[in-house]
């Protein structure tokens, strides 16, 4: 399995995984299609699939549950979880 998939793999599991880095996560979201603007405010904007998505990040490159939750649900309404990678 790519490292890609593994790190989108990593904000579906049950428990949610606190220890999830957005660097990372954001060169495996680019992979897979997205773009990604970074804003002033510390926010990452996502634009998969004529949808966008604003990620909030952390001065610790680590994403809060509440952030991964929210990624999660804008990753399975534009058809991007590994089940269907």
């Amino acid at each position: 399995m790519s490292k890609h998939k593994e790190k989108l793999k990593k904000l579906f599991e049950h428990p949610l995984s606190g220890n999830i880095e957005a660097t990372k996560l954001i060169h495996a979201l680019e992979y897979y299609g997205a773009e990604v603007d970074m804003s002033k405010h510390g926010r990452a904007i996502i634009h998969l699939n004529d949808r966008k998505y604003s990620l909030a990040l952390s001065h610790r490159n680590e994403l809060s549950k509440d952030s991964v939750v929210g990624l999660r649900n804008f990753l399975e309404e534009v058809n991007l979880t590994p089940d269907r990678l």
